[in-house]
């Protein structure tokens, strides 16, 4: 009796930690392809990614007066059509381009993560409806200098 116990234990601790990597997985997935999508050009992974309420907003560094200031907001609409020139114009970034995603916190619904792009870092928040992983917010920084 007492192996079945452990062995139901184990297996409940397993399938815990199992949702936590799915959850994981899922939300590097939805900030990779919101990564690929700019990078690509591709609108079917940026519109897989972001949820219509997507609010975007970052700052650049002035070159003139060094001083980093808000580059406005970017919403779902704009996001779409900047990745159709991006394909369109085949402003594709370089093949070594920066590419990375960091998970940094996953709650029930909501997560956290950071993007290393080639424009600077995304500091996004994601929510999970229908186990589906969506991008809300995004703030980012142009790279530093």
């Amino acid at each position: 009796m007492k192996k079945i116990n452990v062995l139901l234990v184990a297996c409940l601790f397993m399938c815990g930690l199992q949702a936590q990597t799915t959850d994981k997985e899922k939300i590097e997935r939805a900030c990779m392809d919101y990564l690929e999508g700019f990078y690509e050009g591709d609108t079917a992974k940026i519109i897989r990614s972001i949820k219509p309420t997507l609010y975007k907003s970052g700052y650049w560094k002035n070159d003139k007066s060094g001083i980093y200031e808000n580059d406005g907001l970017m919403s779902y609409r704009q996001a779409i059509d900047y990745t159709k020139r991006v394909f369109e114009k085949k402003n594709f970034p370089k093949p070594d381009a920066p590419k990375k995603v960091e998970v940094l916190d996953i709650l029930n619904s909501i997560a956290a993560a950071k993007v290393t792009a080639w424009w600077g870092f995304d500091y996004i928040l994601l929510s999970k409806q229908n186990d589906q992983w969506m991008i809300e917010q995004v703030l980012w920084e142009g790279p530093l200098k």
